[in-house]
């Protein structure tokens, strides 16, 4: 075996420098290394195997990819046994502790030479991984200093005449729209200069962090830019135990119920809340991206796994680990029982698992973590956080924006197809006394009234990330992801109607409001996403009792985390009165026009 060893320092905190040099896909594709197409093969017994291989030169390698072990903000493991060419076996280590000031980084390569070849190729292949090394450390340093936007970037793409011409059209295009939000050029640029990771499934929550711009503008840009052909859209069903991207259509009535993924050996379904996730990519005209992975799983490809360890048979591992109180599930790569835990005091549970791939916790009062392996072949555990994907823009968030349904009213679900949403926020607003309306100004000036004031309702509610799902008469559904969203769109409605009101001295209006959130059944109706269901029915009603410039919202809303605070200057009355529909009396509140305009 031949070695070497590389010795950095920094000056960032250990898990500021573990985002980026943990980040092996990016660090691979920046480092020149091509991109492999990876077969996963399960065994008998529900174990997965990976088959990797690749294009280097002339000849096409092939390899065992062993699963990247890790502990976060201390060390990485990723190791290739290779089933040809002048290696027998890589694998490649860093360690990362505390130092004077920052952060002190030991990587190191060690390969396994094949026969004379493998001895005559590894002092070039050591020399230039060193040179590649030495120009990514800088660039890290470099990022780390806020002196450039991504620590690792390929050289860029320059696109012929035609493509920038056409790239120029689609960029005024987008602006004129009103969703570029002057950020239509910054896209067009990104797609030429991001690396192929970036842009395989184009996270536009992400690029809202990474151009310290809010998520909404960003969003609307992306759907924006894929309506005009400057972008594709992938809506992806992610697994629920690695969250990779294992089924994939480019509209949502094609998006399958049911996916198998095959690194974890599992069959899932689909929840619109969770696991189904819009990705854009870039028009292939503009810029194809090639298949093939650079790295497999990751640690910052799977940033919620907090460790990942393989164990021989028998084995018992205690590792030291930056694991803080929360929500974690315990389980294996394999198929097998998980266990879900509430790590609030005490030790953290050791973690056992069998040949199998049954996971389970046990009490403990050690201050490290303790894994054990009571199976009589290698097992690989795995900690994760249970919280979601921090930049997965799921179903549920944009199918919630006004933006995606004026775009994209085509984008629903199979007819028959239906989608049960455990909670979102629901909204139903009415004129008041709009019978007498039309008497008092005569069809044709209500007629006008009436479609100024659902501008203005449909204004106030994308102004808080909601979405009008329909419009029954002078009446109207719009649709929150967010309880607090929804009753600061209420809260804007109602303050805003003066104003309205000042515009249209003729007739001024009145709006009833009631709010309600839980779960609903999710259908295509007419061709676009409705939603039908006992929290739908209960909505309504509430609206019922509005008597105009006032908000009646449910107690279930109420009492969201993120509500109760809003609505202390309020003072809402509490109520009770019989529904229609709902066999006992029903509690609720009410935000009097006094309050709302004074608070």
């Amino acid at each position: 075996m031949a070695e070497r060893q590389w010795v950095w320092t920094f000056d960032a905190p250990p898990a500021t420098v573990w985002s980026v040099l943990a980040d092996t896909a990016r660090f691979n594709e920046a480092a020149g290394f091509p991109k492999h197409l990876i077969e996963e093969t399960p065994d008998g017994d529900g174990f997965v195997s990976y088959c990797a291989r690749a294009k280097v030169g002339p000849m096409t390698l092939e390899w065992d990819e062993i699963p990247v072990q890790w502990v976060a903000n201390r060390y990485f493991l990723h190791c290739r046994e290779f089933r040809n060419g002048p290696l027998v076996r890589m694998c490649a280590r860093l360690e990362l502790a505390p130092a004077e000031g920052g952060s002190r980084v030991d990587y190191a390569l060690e390969a396994e030479p094949r026969g004379a070849l493998g001895r005559l190729v590894l002092g070039p292949f050591f020399k230039s991984a060193g040179r590649s090394f030495h120009g990514l450390v800088e660039s890290t340093r470099a990022f780390l200093a806020g002196d450039r936007p991504e620590p690792f970037l390929p050289p860029p793409v320059t696109p012929e005449q035609a493509v920038r011409a056409r790239v120029d059209g689609l960029v005024s295009e987008i602006e004129a729209s009103g969703n570029g939000h002057g950020l239509a050029r910054r896209l067009a640029d990104y797609l030429f200069t991001a690396a192929e990771q970036d842009l395989t499934h184009l996270r536009a929550r992400r690029l809202s962090r990474l151009w310290q711009v809010e998520e909404r503008p960003v969003v609307e840009l992306c759907l924006q830019a894929a309506r005009s052909g400057l972008l594709n859209m992938d809506w992806v069903l992610l697994c629920p135990r690695c969250r990779g991207a294992k089924s994939s259509s480019p509209s949502l009535d094609r998006l399958p119920e049911n996916a198998h993924c095959a690194s974890c050996n599992i069959d899932y379904g689909r929840e619109f809340q969770r696991n189904v996730e819009l990705t854009f990519r870039p028009a292939a005209w503009l810029r194809p991206i090639e298949a093939g992975e650079f790295c497999l799983y990751g640690p910052m490809s799977t940033p919620h796994v907090v460790a990942q360890q393989t164990l021989a048979p028998g084995e018992v591992r205690d590792i030291s680990a930056d694991i803080q109180h929360g929500s974690y599930r315990l389980r294996t790569l394999h198929p097998g029982r998980q266990e879900d835990i509430e790590w609030r005091s005490g030790g953290f549970p050791e973690v056992s698992a069998d040949e199998t791939g049954a996971c389970a916790g046990a009490a403990t009062t050690g201050e490290g973590v303790r894994l054990r392996n009571t199976g009589g072949r290698p097992v690989t555990i795995v900690i994760e956080d249970r919280a979601w994907v921090e930049d997965a823009l799921t179903a549920h968030r944009v199918t919630t924006m006004q933006t995606f349904r004026d775009l994209f009213a085509d984008q629903s679900l199979r007819p028959g197809d239906e989608v049960s949403i455990e909670h979102i926020t629901l909204m139903f607003t009415d004129l008041k006394g709009s019978t007498a309306l039309y008497e008092k100004v005569g069809d044709g000036t209500a007629y006008m009234l009436v479609r100024d004031h659902f501008a203005f309702l449909a204004e106030a509610v994308r102004a808080h990330d909601g979405a009008i799902v329909k419009m029954i008469g002078d009446a109207v559904m719009a649709v929150f992801m967010l309880p607090a969203d929804a009753l600061g769109a209420a809260i804007a409605i109602q303050r805003g109607v003066g104003r309205f009101n000042a515009a249209h001295a003729e007739a001024p209006i009145a709006i009833k409001l009631g709010l309600h959130a839980g779960p609903v059944v999710a259908v295509r109706l007419n061709n676009r996403l409705d939603y039908f269901g006992g929290t739908v029915n209960m909505a309504a009603r509430l609206e019922a009792m509005s008597t105009g410039g006032d908000i009646v919202l449910s107690t279930e809303l109420a009492s969201d985390p993120a509500v109760a605070p809003l609505l202390v200057p309020l003072s809402p009355a509490h109520e009770t009165a019989p529904l229609k529909g709902f066999a006992e009396p029903v509690p609720f509140l009410r935000l009097t026009p006094a309050a709302i305009l004074q608070a």
